[in-house]
């Protein structure tokens, strides 16, 4: 690809990135999650996976989609880093105010489909409309899948955006 090929808006983006490669000092490593953690939760920006448990890059496997659940793309990255990647231990942390939680599928294509001038209703959006039950489903879903090993341990925790603490459920 030609370089006028390239999106542009990115420039500051790039410039950030070679700032960060300046002290990079994960070369070399082997991708297995040095602290045996994996963790399935939101995409919310409000949420630093590695932090709020006091790990660092390297330490933990993350799968980040919208609502924090166990589709079968996050069972897949569990398989693997059970039996692949070091992962002894795995967390589930949905968050409080989260926009998955607080709307109805329904609200959500309304909104999307004014974002984006045009019809969003064939886009399917996994709202939750109980926290609590669909975390308890996504924990037990880990804990029965039959290439996940029962020697893990399965955890269901919920985020507080407001305060930075987590609470076990399950």
């Amino acid at each position: 690809m030609a370089a006028n090929d390239l999106t542009p808006g990115f420039d500051d983006l790039l410039e950030a990135n070679r700032s960060f490669a300046d002290t990079f000092d994960l070369a070399g490593f082997d991708g297995v999650a040095k602290a045996g953690v994996a963790i399935v939760t939101c995409m919310d920006s409000r949420i630093d996976p590695l932090g709020m448990i006091g790990l660092k890059p390297g330490d933990a496997k993350i799968f980040r989609n919208p609502g924090g659940r166990v589709t079968p793309q996050a069972l897949e990255a569990l398989v693997l880093g059970a039996h692949l990647l070091n992962v002894q231990r795995i967390l589930v942390i949905p968050h409080t105010r989260c926009a998955m939680a607080s709307a109805t599928e329904a609200e959500l294509h309304e909104r999307v489909t004014a974002s984006a001038g045009s019809d969003s209703t064939w886009q399917s959006f996994s709202v939750v409309t109980d926290q609590e039950a669909t975390l308890a489903e996504d924990v037990a879903k880990v804990r029965s899948h039959p290439l996940i090993p029962d020697t893990l341990q399965v955890g269901g925790f919920i985020y507080d955006v407001d305060s930075g603490l987590l609470t076990q459920l399950c």
